[in-house]
């Protein structure tokens, strides 16, 4: 027995000697540093996580609703609720707002706080002290979706983990309702589907002030379901995936002000530029939503079809669009690129990186505003040929932006105006972990005809030079 503990302790001695040089080194190395959680025990950051911006402005949703971060979950058809949310914060909130297309209106005309999750309603998880069990810090706001939009705290519960289970809890936050449909009378006629804004004060979560930039919770969302007099049950959706309300460690992480990557002192760079064709690179890139006339037609049937309707294999354009209006959300598009960086040369410092976008046209150019095209980095592949609505990937991570002015005229195939979006810690990621950069693009616009389109890597090769393209700056040898 002791000559096997020796030997045991030996061998970990003669491990320890080897890892321990390797991971100073790499942790002094940027490009590699992401591989120690792995080895030293599991990161802290959540698998699904969103990067919320400050704002210096009153009501962030009234004042900055287009700059606000954006991710989603859920699926469009007749019995499945599909979501986008914004978030964003200023010195005394945090806002959240949710956009929910749903078939179905239906709320409780004598709300109780029992069962305000019976009728259309959302969930809010917060736990602001990255836990993840149940504590203290664990706080639970539900809202049911209601008609008038004036407050009404019967429409609405606060709760806080105590002893590992939930408790009422005076946590004071404000919702304001909205919907688009016939007529909200709690009938069978089709509508469109219904919003809900929460504005909770740090206040109310015991906080003197809004947190330090950098500051990670736990952040997870419901959206509950009706859609008939009798209650019929419907699965909640909800993010992240993997989400149980009772565990803090499966919600997603909500990360205070956006990241800043500061790569560290290089004596020169390189530039390398990937774009689908050029030195052999092949990029997948698809849209999907409202990407064509017929799936943004008034006369289209929705519910059926349009969640699982997949963009043609020749079509050389995308859009990418969202509004406030949420009756509109058949024209709503998001953009999924996938980039190869195996050509890149490897063990280098990722300095920056940037994608470029030739853009070729908007909506109504007479009525329509700039865009800020946010830019999220997603886990898994995905089939170009087959990508819809439902089955694309979920966002990860908001990892950078990029401003997309107003095109007015048609279009100069020569002179198209190129538009970039920081894409930096997406390469930093990607690179470091010997993966793909897959991205996906979307908006948090609120105007009218906000749509932006842009040239894809399907295009001909008469118009090559306007295909997409990452450039990708890295530290020499």
């Amino acid at each position: 027995m002791v000559h096997r503990f020796l030997r045991f302790g030996l061998i970990s001695l003669i491990v320890l000697a080897l890892i321990l040089p390797l991971a100073i080194t790499t942790a002094n190395n940027p490009p590699f540093r992401q591989w120690l959680p792995a080895v030293f025990g599991p990161s802290a950051t959540a698998q699904y996580q969103i990067n919320a911006p400050f704002f210096s402005v009153t009501d962030v949703t009234r004042d900055r609703f287009d700059e606000m971060a954006i991710f989603w979950f859920g699926q469009v058809s007749r019995t499945s609720n599909y979501t986008d949310v914004r978030v964003g914060y200023n010195n005394d909130a945090l806002y959240l707002y949710l956009a929910v297309f749903d078939r179905q209106l239906w709320y409780d005309t004598t709300p109780s706080t029992a069962d305000l999750t019976a009728w259309d309603a959302a969930t809010v998880l917060l736990d602001t002290s990255n836990g993840t069990q149940l504590g203290a810090a664990s706080y639970r706001l539900v809202a049911q979706f209601r008609g008038p939009p004036e407050p009404d705290s019967r429409y609405q519960l606060s709760q806080r983990a105590t002893g590992g289970s939930w408790a009422a809890a005076d946590v004071p936050f404000t919702t304001i309702p909205g919907w688009r449909g016939d007529a909200l009378n709690n009938d069978n006629d089709e509508d469109r589907g219904w919003a809900m804004t929460f504005r909770i004060p740090f206040t109310s979560l015991g906080l003197a002030g809004r947190p330090a930039d950098g500051t990670q919770w736990r952040l997870g969302v419901i959206v509950h379901d009706r859609d008939n007099a009798a209650g019929t049950p419907i699965a909640d959706q909800v993010w992240p995936p993997s989400l149980n309300p009772n565990q803090p460690r499966t919600w997603g992480g909500l990360r205070f002000s956006l990241p800043v990557y500061t790569p560290p002192p290089v004596s020169a760079t390189q530039e390398f530029r990937l774009r689908h064709g050029l030195n052999g690179v092949t990029v997948a890139d698809a849209g999907v939503g409202g990407q064509d006339s017929n799936m943004c037609n008034a006369d289209g049937n929705f519910w059926d079809r349009w969640g699982n309707w997949s963009q043609p294999i020749d079509k050389a354009d995308i859009s990418v669009q969202n509004q406030a209006d949420i009756a509109d959300w058949p024209c709503f598009a998001k953009y999924y690129l996938t980039f190869p960086l195996n050509s890149l040369p490897a063990g280098r410092t990722v300095v920056s990186a940037k994608l470029i976008l030739s853009q070729m046209g908007n909506a109504q150019p007479q009525a329509a505003k700039p865009s800020l095209i946010q830019a999220m980095v997603v886990g898994e592949d995905w089939n170009p040929n087959a990508l819809t609505w439902n089955n694309a990937p979920l966002a990860r991570e908001n990892i950078g932006s990029g401003w997309v002015d107003v095109m007015f005229g048609p279009p100069d195939w020569n002179n198209l105006p190129k538009r970039e979006i920081d894409v930096t810690r997406g390469v930093v990621q990607a690179y470091a972990n010997g993966q793909p950069l897959r991205l996906a693009l979307y908006s948090a616009d609120g105007a009218y005809h906000s749509g932006k389109y842009f040239v894809t890597s399907r295009t001909g090769d008469w118009n090559a030079q306007n295909r997409p393209v990452l450039v990708v700056v890295l530290s020499k040898p």
